[in-house]
């Protein structure tokens, strides 16, 4: 079979209505733009990937091949991504290169798989097999937490099964994404990755668009559910991953300051932007006070500033009216009698900065404790049973993950089983394996990510029945 060799010619852009403005998070200015596409344009998108994917769909060897080259030109330019990544998300530029590295670590691992033919056994005088087949192009709409991260997350199994993507990033973060497109442009058959940018309802037009057949989408549960009911009218395929709430239960032999930097980070990294970050910590009251002082001093002594300075461990809230939500969720708690035992206000500076915030006194019912703040405030309650901490934990709408944090790590485990979440640490949290199943329970999810999982979840069955003897 041929080979899928690249274009040499320049591909011409999709036509767009307007420029979209970029805004650096760090000053709250403007430094970029990209096009503001339009609803009329997905058509031209669309119809490129069904274009591409009769092709790309027929030899798998081929797309090992294109996929590791467009993974060796993801490394290559990761000294353009990291920074433009930093200068329109706000993350500090060593979690970007971080996030490069991921992201052609996920093409890679994807390029190792391989559907496996499966037999049918029976009695009957057929021989059976199950077969597998991609699905057509795929939609992916990506938010602007791990704008890159989380694009290779939906890009990799798709094409490594076959499929093409039409990819959508977030209006906030449009610009590496882009890039990271220029960058694999070499590497990947016209149309095979095409990249749609602008406001909504553009997103909404490409998850409802009749040509797609598998819709994959990471963002907010409401939007979620708004991206599955359009999918309904094609009867496309869904996978949503929706966010969480993730509690982090503490066990009474826990070592309060062997763990505290861990704990501090899983909930302060991408200044509290991550889906499965710890947003809930929940601590034996006995060592409660404890806790929120070890926690409260990182959060004190964190140095807030602009990704590209390399001193910069906090970074931005990514957008204005997130910065709005996470300081309205927190004056919420405090006028209802919580207390900051550090930050609990808005920076005064340029750009989107809000103190590093642990709250203590907050009610159980407030919400920044029943839904999901993503920003950098983290509420610590106290528990006097462990079946309060628990039924605590599982409490909410959410189940992405949970961690336990102990010293009997059997009796840690023991607690672990019993959280309702789709993914649990003991000890740590928010560290994944390429190789595992990324799936939430309740609101954080419908269908599975990662690993194996990702690519059968961007393929069919096809049965095959033929006789035995002729």
């Amino acid at each position: 079979m041929t080979a899928l060799v690249p274009p040499a010619r320049p591909r011409a852009p999709i036509p767009s209505a307007g420029r979209l403005a970029v805004v650096d998070p760090a000053t709250g200015e403007a430094f970029d733009e990209a096009p503001d596409q339009q609803a009329a344009d997905l058509d031209a998108a669309v119809e490129r990937a069904h274009a591409a994917w009769r092709d790309w769909r027929t030899d798998p060897g081929a797309r090992r091949t294109a996929l590791r080259a467009a993974a060796d030109a993801v490394e290559r330019a990761a000294g353009e991504l990291a920074p433009l990544l930093t200068r329109e998300q706000g993350k500090p530029v060593s979690e970007s290169y971080a996030e490069v590295a991921r992201t052609a670590a996920r093409l890679r691992y994807f390029t190792e798989l391989d559907p496996a033919t499966l037999p049918i056994r029976d009695e009957r005088p057929v021989r059976g097999e199950i077969r597998w087949r991609p699905l057509g192009p795929v939609a992916a709409i990506v938010p602007w937490n791990f704008p890159l991260q989380l694009a290779s997350a939906k890009i990799a199994p798709a094409l490594a099964a076959g499929n093409t993507v039409v990819l959508k990033p977030s209006p906030f973060t449009p610009l590496a994404t882009r890039l990271l497109a220029s960058v694999v442009s070499g590497a990947l058959p016209e149309g095979v990755l095409t990249i749609v940018t602008g406001r909504e309802p553009l997103g909404a037009g490409l998850a409802a668009h009749p040509g797609i057949r598998h819709v994959t989408f990471t963002g907010s549960v409401p939007v979620g559910r708004a991206v599955a009911r359009g999918a309904a009218a094609s009867l496309a395929r869904v996978t949503l991953e929706l966010g969480g709430n993730d509690a982090a239960v503490l066990l009474e032999d826990v070592d309060v300051e062997r763990i505290a930097d861990r704990l501090f980070w899983a909930a302060f990294r991408n200044c509290g932007q991550v889906c499965m970050a710890v947003k809930r910590v929940y601590a034996p009251a006995r060592l409660h006070a404890r806790v929120v002082e070890a926690l409260a001093h990182r959060a004190r002594t964190a140095v807030v500033g602009a990704g590209l300075d390399p001193g910069t461990q906090l970074g931005p809230v990514n957008n204005a009216a997130q910065l709005a939500r996470v300081e309205h969720r927190t004056a919420s708690a405090l006028g209802e009698g919580a207390r900051a035992a550090a930050g609990g206000h808005r920076l005064d500076r340029p750009g989107y900065f809000f103190a590093p915030t642990v709250l203590t006194d907050v009610p159980a019912t407030a919400a920044i404790v029943t839904e999901e703040q993503f920003g950098p405030v983290l509420p610590v309650l106290p528990y006097r049973s462990l079946d309060e901490a628990v039924e605590a934990a599982n409490g909410t709408g959410y189940g992405l993950g949970g961690s336990v944090w102990g010293t009997d790590l059997d009796r840690a485990e023991a607690v672990a089983d019993r959280l309702e979440c789709g993914t649990v640490w003991i000890n740590h949290h928010a560290e994944l394996s390429l190789a595992q199943p990324f799936a939430g329970i309740k609101d954080s999810g419908l269908g599975v990510a990662g690993g194996p999982w990702g690519l059968y979840g961007n393929l069919r069955p096809f049965v095959v029945h033929r006789p035995r003897e002729a």
